[in-house]
């Protein structure tokens, strides 16, 4: 979005806001921590300054497109998580999910350019743990809508919906092994059902964690 806005807006330095926040617990004065981004660290630092309350805390950054990253990448992530408890698969599927998902999210933004830091912070581990928490998140509850075979029809928007595809070509283009984002993309397009989904992951050949 940050690049859009600077092709527009050439003269203007540019913040981004992102992290993992409900606004229902912002707009509770529920303790919240995020991460405000800007090319000029003098202005990071301003605007987390400025935006900060006794219960709303900025960190200030300057890896505007490793916040966007995370923000964009842990919406997709939470598609298949909430996949994952419609269909009734438990929470130690849904823990492997949300884990190795978090490995994708690193392999594709930092190909992007990212900083690997940024992603291990509020903006991308810390958002992807929240959105895939519960239904309080939109991209969760539509997920598990998918899962259990709902009727979409009507509900609130999940932004993965319309970034799973493009995120699943950039991953493609550059090489990036990323099995779940390729999984959803193939869901969301109709491609794919839920139930084929889980067996192609689960028939995936065995590898080491690491290295």
């Amino acid at each position: 979005a940050s690049a859009v806005l600077a092709r527009h807006l050439p003269a203007e330095t540019l913040g981004v806001l992102s992290g993992p926040s409900f606004a229902a617990d912002v707009a509770r004065g529920l303790p919240t921590a995020v991460t405000i981004a800007a090319t000029d660290a003098g202005l990071a630092d301003d605007l987390a300054r400025r935006l900060s309350t006794e219960t709303f805390r900025g960190y200030a950054a300057t890896d505007v497109l490793g916040v966007e990253a995370g923000g964009a990448l842990k919406n997709i992530l939470a598609i298949a998580a909430g996949m994952v408890a419609g269909n009734g698969l438990g929470a130690s599927a849904g823990a492997a999910i949300v884990t190795r998902g978090f490995v994708e999210l690193r392999r594709l933004g930092e190909a992007l350019g990212a900083q690997p830091e940024t992603l291990m912070g509020l903006s991308g581990l810390g958002d992807l743990v929240l959105t895939c928490s519960g239904s309080q998140s939109r991209n969760f509850a539509y997920g598990a809508a998918l899962g259990r075979g709902d009727d979409l029809t009507g509900l609130k928007l999940a932004e993965g919906v319309h970034s799973a595809g493009i995120a699943a070509r950039l991953a493609e283009e550059r090489g990036i092994d990323a099995p779940i984002i390729f999984t959803v993309a193939a869901i969301l397009s109709g491609s794919m059902t839920v139930e084929d989904a889980v067996r192609e992951l689960l028939a995936r050949p065995l590898k080491r964690e690491v290295g």
